[in-house]
């Protein structure tokens, strides 16, 4: 994936336009390992997908906790 963010930088990337980023789609994922690998610095982002959806209430949950979260980290943005 590195290789490849880095062959789009060198060569296909506009002066005007960001770097490039990877997404890898997992069946599961471990944040811990996750923050081992320092995929962030490289452009590198790793998500989960669902093979099948959830309840209506664990979707409200996660979507509230989310939203918190996202509020919070704006509170402390300096």
């Amino acid at each position: 994936m590195e290789l490849y963010l880095r062959w789009l930088a060198k060569h296909e990337q506009e002066p005007d336009e960001l770097p490039p980023l990877g997404i890898i789609l997992c069946a599961g994922k471990k944040q811990e390992q996750i923050e081992l690998l320092e995929l962030d610095k490289s452009g590198i982002h790793v998500a989960e997908y669902l093979t099948v959806l959830p309840s209506r209430e664990t979707l409200q949950a996660k979507l509230h906790q989310s939203i918190e979260t996202a509020r919070l980290r704006l509170q402390n943005k300096p």
